[in-house]
């Protein structure tokens, strides 16, 4: 019998072992954990179940495993975590641009042909100069739409000869509408969605280069969190990489130690 989901969206679709199992795979979860997993689920299961439901269903399973399994299949969560406001997820794009190379400035303020304008992400790489909509939602079934599209565009031109930019690109944390798509590729926006382009999604960047936001730590309070985020620590791997950033949150030797493990394990280092 076909049982079907309903997706953040309100969409409905049939339920997809092979999704379940994708997800796991892409992050990393033990293989000997799949078919447990997906049993459990489809244990679960009922007509009409929303997909968030199918999430809590893997996320209890992962409890009965380590940290990192849990940490790892959390990502679109964790990265939703960086709210409730968008600067956290400006300062992560700004490290995931970085990574590829870039110099980075987070909120410039630039004065146009016509108005000034907050720019979320202005980043260099050699002769290349490009401004970045770092567009954040805290709700998996949100959307970018088009008028992200046009308002950035119209920031673009008003703005692109006085400070020599080439390019300008959108980055979500969710997907974008369709028409969002076709007038970004109609103008030549780039665009960064959790799922788009292939290869080159928000998700592949943050895989790619290990990206993990501090977000996913279990170690942590939301309160200790927060401080950091206030500090503009968003990764992990500032934190393992200058371990003196907890000192900003006031915690004893022997927490540190409990969450610099874990964020080893998290990130697969050998640090």
């Amino acid at each position: 019998m076909v049982i079907n989901v309903i997706k953040a969206t309100g969409e409905k679709e049939p339920f997809s072992e092979d999704k379940v199992k994708i997800s796991i795979q892409r992050a990393g979860i033990s293989k000997n954990l799949e078919s447990q997993v997906i049993e459990h689920v489809k244990s679960k299961l009922y007509e009409n179940i929303p997909t968030s439901e199918i999430y809590h269903h893997i996320m209890e399973f992962l409890e009965k495993t380590p940290t990192y399994e849990r940490a790892k299949y959390s990502l679109k969560q964790t990265i939703m975590d960086l709210g409730p406001t968008g600067y956290p997820f400006e300062d992560f794009v700004s490290e995931i641009l970085k990574q590829d190379g870039y110099a980075t400035k987070t909120r410039s303020l630039l004065s146009g042909k016509c108005v000034t304008h907050e720019i979320d992400v202005v980043a260099q790489k050699e002769n290349k100069r490009i401004m970045v909509e770092a567009k954040f939602h805290n709700a998996s079934g949100t959307r970018t739409d088009v008028h992200v599209a046009l308002y950035s565009k119209a920031r673009f031109d008003d703005i692109k000869e006085k400070y020599g930019l080439s390019e300008a690109w959108i980055v979500t944390n969710t997907k974008v509408t369709s028409d969002a798509l076709a007038y970004a590729l109609c103008e030549n926006l780039k665009i960064i969605s959790w799922s788009y382009p292939e290869n080159e999604s928000l998700r592949d960047l943050v895989e790619k280069y290990n990206l993990h936001p501090m977000t996913v730590l279990t170690t942590l309070s939301q309160n200790q969190k927060q401080q950091l985020l206030e500090n503009h620590i968003v990764l992990c791997k500032e934190i393992l990489e200058q371990p003196s950033v907890l000192d900003l949150i006031n915690i004893p030797q022997d927490k540190k130690n409990e969450i610099l493990e874990e964020i080893k394990a998290v990130c697969n280092s050998k640090l």
